[in-house]
């Protein structure tokens, strides 16, 4: 399904991000070719594709990290390609970016890094940031490991320890590209347990760029398959599973190993 054949909104639910047009080149490439579509307030919108389809590019759109050469991102009806970096900054206080490394800070423990929006963004006591992070650690099954640097950590910790990261602020959006990435099933399952714990615990509108379809059957509401710089498809998993279309059946029909499987491999 093309992007100019998007779903109806389901039960009149709220658009958060409507992205119109958008292009982005690199040389000659058009990695973003035109690309229009939703977020719904609230929801969990997976994005699929090949390696190099845009995925990541897409996702960094939604916070102005990347730069558009054309088209429109309106969050809440603000277009963010329009901003200037001063501009998209108060808007970028209600987002978090889960990036696929984790991105912690190497040289400062744990408590210090998931302080670190904290400090960046507010005027708090040292009692309340440590009050904050904990709660946040707490969140992501971590408590008591303020201390800890990060290469003391295993990745699944580190994961979460930028999760928490993200959290601490009580962003409106959370961002998540490749969560899972690197990790075995059992750590892929936890994560995938806290993201769809936290949308539903506060309401998180939610942002997912994946290769793992465990991951995205556990947390999508909708999915949409990126495919030439535009969607193929975008719709609900009920949708995809009846969907005919060549390109989306192939990524769907892929034979996922279990568990076992996959640990028998390690």
């Amino acid at each position: 399904m093309s992007s100019s054949e998007r779903q109806p909104h389901p039960n009149g639910a709220e658009t958060l991000f409507a992205v119109r047009g958008l292009c982005r080149r690199f040389g000659d490439r058009a990695v973003l070719d035109d690309l229009s579509f939703d977020v719904m307030r609230g929801e969990c919108l997976v994005i699929l594709g090949r390696s190099g389809s845009g995925k990541s590019l897409t996702l960094r759109q939604l916070n102005g990290l990347d730069e558009a050469d054309a088209g429109a991102v309106l969050f809440e009806g603000t277009d963010l390609v329009q901003l200037t970096e001063r501009q998209l900054y108060p808007l970028r206080r209600r987002m978090a970016m889960q990036f696929q490394s984790g991105a912690l800070f190497d040289s400062i423990n744990v408590l210090e890094n998931v302080a670190f929006p904290l400090r960046e963004h507010h005027r708090l006591s040292e009692e309340e940031i440590r009050e904050r992070v904990a709660g946040a650690l707490a969140w992501v099954g971590l408590s008591g490991i303020e201390d800890r640097m990060p290469a003391a950590l295993s990745g699944g910790m580190k994961k979460r320890v930028a999760l928490a990261r993200s959290l601490v602020l009580n962003p409106e959006v959370v961002l998540y590209d490749e969560p899972t990435a690197g990790l075995d099933p059992v750590t892929s399952a936890t994560i995938s347990s806290l993201i769809r714990n936290t949308q539903r615990e506060f309401g998180t509108t939610s942002v997912v760029v994946t290769h793992d379809l465990r991951l995205a059957r556990e947390v999508g509401d909708r999915v949409a398959l990126l495919d030439g710089g535009r969607f193929r498809f975008i719709g609900a998993w009920e949708q995809a599973e009846r969907s005919t279309d060549p390109a989306l059946r192939a990524f769907l029909e892929v034979r996922q190993p279990s568990a076992k499987e996959d640990i028998d491999a390690a």
